[in-house]
């Protein structure tokens, strides 16, 4: 089989998983048309703990591009994350963008442990350009052809876009090499490490500060920034918007107050108590607010 016969072959074969014709799929992925199916707009961003904007040290309010896709491309998308992406088995230590985990249980494993460690990555989605993701894809054993229609389908602007379906997925794929070296380092030394997105928590019952610039060399060695403003060496921290404590784990106290309120108002829809009931039941003594 000549080149030309397999490109079209693996074409077909995308086009199959994702349920439309191998012409629109070629529409998409070659020239600018697929810039139709997205729209951009700027964010401020919100601090999970208080519910207020973030800021800098000048007071100005903190901001994200978001890009979201729409219409057909959005359909494709969410077929790639559900039947390519979210078959890629990762470690139980990932918890952003898979199914039946969430920052919850990202925190939760941090419950007891004396030495908490922190850190953020810095401009995680924007950080992943459709190079990365084209090599992880070949890596992961996809033909360069079929990598690289994936990669089409899923980068803009020659990045990975913050507001689609399979944007969690793949940087989660992008970051699975950092990830496994961060396990095996972790392992050989009793730390707990858990990944939420960008939120990456470390914690032990020992001492492990002498250890923390490998961490970060592990982390940077992987192409990947470092945001030192979120990065934090102590007990007892907020971790992926969970106060992780010695016996429990539970909410900010501005997210008790908010859903007291809620009870209060007699709403038959209540979002953040079920949220504050689903934090407090992993906790050995389960109770409910009233």
């Amino acid at each position: 089989m000549n080149s030309l016969q397999f490109n079209k072959n693996e074409s077909k074969k995308l086009s199959a998983i994702v349920g439309v014709k191998p012409d629109f799929i070629g529409q998409l992925t070659n020239g600018n048309s697929i810039d139709n199916y997205y729209d951009e707009w700027v964010e401020k961003k919100i601090d999970r703990k208080t519910g207020e904007y973030k800021k800098y040290k000048d007071g100005t309010i903190k901001e994200r591009v978001i890009r979201p896709s729409r219409g057909e491309v959005k359909v494709i998308q969410t077929r790639i994350k559900d039947r390519i992406l979210s078959k890629i088995e990762l470690p139980s230590n990932v918890h952003g963008g898979v199914k039946k985990r969430s920052n919850i249980s990202n925190a939760k494993p941090h419950q007891g442990k004396k030495y908490q460690f922190t850190t953020d990555l810095q401009n995680f989605y924007p950080s992943i350009s459709s190079k990365r993701v084209y090599e992880t894809l070949v890596a992961l054993g996809y033909s360069s052809h079929f990598s690289r229609l994936v990669t089409k389908l899923t980068t803009w602007k020659y990045e990975l876009p913050q507001g689609t379906p399979t944007s969690t997925h793949m940087a989660n794929l992008v970051f699975l090499k950092t990830d496994v070296a961060l396990i095996e380092f972790c392992n050989t030394l009793g730390i707990t490490y858990t990944r939420y997105v960008d939120d990456l928590t470390f914690s032990s019952q020992q001492d492990f500060k002498p250890h923390l610039n490998t961490i970060l060399e592990i982390v940077q060695s992987g192409g990947f920034n470092i945001n030192y403003r979120k990065t934090k060496y102590k007990g007892e921290q907020n971790i992926t918007g969970i106060d992780v404590f010695l016996h429990k784990v539970d909410a900010p106290q501005t997210i008790i107050e908010r859903a007291v309120q809620e009870q209060a108002s007699g709403s038959t829809i209540k979002p953040l108590t079920n949220y504050l009931n689903n934090i407090r039941k992993t906790n050995r003594k389960k109770h409910k607010i009233q």
